[in-house]
């Protein structure tokens, strides 16, 4: 990934999973990946990884089933 100093990073890996989504790469219903898979993916350390899919699920993105993983949930419209 190529890192912008001035942002942290937690919130440019939420942009490009949440790019993901709305493009639909990661349709409603599908698995997002693991925090390991995203620490392997993008080079993050594991605090950040799962702060990205923590905030994916505050934001109403995905939503987790213990013991299985994160999914993506129904999309409201993108944000203008």
């Amino acid at each position: 990934m190529d890192w912008q100093p001035e942002i942290p990073r937690w919130r440019q890996v939420y942009a490009l999973l949440e790019q993901r989504i709305y493009d639909g790469i990661y349709p409603p219903g599908e698995r997002l990946p693991s925090a390991l898979a995203l620490e392997k993916e993008v080079g993050i350390s594991p605090v950040t990884a799962r702060r990205v899919l923590k905030e994916l699920r505050d934001a109403g993105l995905a939503y987790m089933e213990p013991g299985i993983g994160t999914f993506v949930s129904r999309l409201p419209e993108k944000p203008k």
